[in-house]
Order: C-alpha cells, then structure tokens, then sequence
C-alpha cells in the first residue's frame, strides 16, 4: 500500500513538473525573443514597407524648404526663384501611399497648396516671394504633422512680420527670412519639433 502511494504521488508530480514545463515552454513559443524583434525590424527596414520611402521623399522637401528659407535669408532673389522651382517639383513627388485614406486627401490638399506657393516664389521679386514664403511654411508645418521628420525642427516666430509669422530651420538660431539682413535676428524660437 505504501509503495502504491508513493507511485500515485510521483505520477502526480511528474505529471504537474511536465505540465509545468510545457506552459513554460508555450510562452516561450508565443512571445518572440530580442533577437527575432530586431531581425524582423531589419527585414522590414530592408524591404521598405515602414514608410522610408515616404520619409525620403518627405526629407527632400524639406531640405528644398531649408534651402529656400537660407536664400531669402541671404536676399538673393534669383537663387530663392530656382529654389521655388526644385521645391514645386519635390512636392510633386512626394509619395503619401503609405499613409492612411485621410491623411492622403489632407496631404494632397496641403501639397497643393504648397506646389502654387512654389510656383509664385519661382516667378517673383523678393517681397513677393516672402508673402508666399510665409504661407509656405505653414504648409511644410502641416505637412511634417503627418509625416514626421527624421530630425528636431524649430518653429520660429517673428512678431514683426505681416502682424506675426512662423518659419522652420534646423538650427536654434535665429535667422529671419522675412527681412534678410535687414533684421536679420528679428524672432525667437516658438517651439522645437521632434
């Protein structure tokens, strides 16, 4: 009887010791390791399905805008006509597809609006070019709400111009667009964008 007993009592623990295991083991099973996490961002981050495309695309229209923005900070007119142009055309291109049914009818509506804006800054004299210039960045704004930026933007802020206007840059300090060299540090940052 005693070795009966001792028999059940070790079947039931070898029973809960296997059970126990095997649900360790399920867990293991279900909850992917580190290293698979990391190999699958790497799969993706290769095929592209994360939206680097979009970012790329979005990264060159802002870098057309910065480049823009620094020509009417240095008053020269011809290079600010150029550089409208290339930002027309890099707003043209930018890809919304992986973007959700809304963000893409928002998108179009601001990219739109941006390429006129471009446009009129492609084909006019200084004072021109900053009225648009301002409406401009409001639309880059708009846009990077959606899209992102792979870097920290500053909004800056000039409460001088045409009763208050914003711009972005890159860096902390202020260089005013709006003036030129006429007032050059003429604004404050507004607020960092990251």
């Amino acid at each position: 009887m005693k070795t009966k007993k001792r028999s059940i009592v070790s079947v039931a623990l070898l029973a809960a010791i296997m059970l126990t295991v095997s649900c360790k083991d399920a867990d293991k099973k279900a909850t992917p390791s580190a290293k698979e996490n990391v190999e699958k961002q790497e799969d993706i981050g290769k095929s592209g399905t994360m939206g680097s495309e979009q970012n790329a695309s979005s990264e060159i229209i802002l870098e057309d805008y910065f480049n823009l923005k620094n020509a009417l900070v240095q008053d020269d007119n011809n290079k600010a006509q150029k550089l409208g142009g290339a930002l027309a055309k890099s707003l043209g291109n930018l890809n919304r597809s992986a973007y959700t049914e809304s963000q893409q009818v928002t998108l179009t509506d601001i990219i739109e609006d941006a390429i006129e804006h471009s446009e009129h800054i492609s084909e006019s004299d200084i004072a021109h070019q900053r009225e648009h210039f301002k409406i401009l960045s409001k639309d880059i704004t708009d846009m990077i709400a959606i899209t992102g930026s792979e870097n920290t933007l500053y909004e800056q802020f000039c409460p001088m111009y045409d009763g208050g206007t914003a711009w972005l840059s890159k860096n902390e300090a202020v260089l005013n667009p709006y003036y030129g060299s006429s007032m050059l540090k003429c604004g404050k940052v507004q607020r960092e964008i990251n």
